[in-house]
């Protein structure tokens, strides 16, 4: 997943781009930003589902002992 600013020139959200020690911004359309957001928000409810069976495994590992 590519990163996501706001530009610092145009002050709209782009995506960020390094290359050979520039940085370039390239502006995004409203729907690729809406896009980016369901992306992070899956990704973030996947690590929260990791998360709490690492938990219940951790508890279950404390009661054992």
């Amino acid at each position: 997943m590519s990163q996501v600013a706001i530009c610092p020139k145009c002050g709209s959200n782009s995506k960020i781009k390094e290359a050979n020690g520039e940085t370039t911004f390239q502006a995004i359309q409203e729907e690729e930003l809406i896009k980016k957001v369901g992306q992070l928000k899956s990704a973030m409810e996947k690590f929260k589902a990791k998360a709490e069976a690492l938990e219940k495994e951790l508890e279950a590992l404390k009661l054992e002992k």
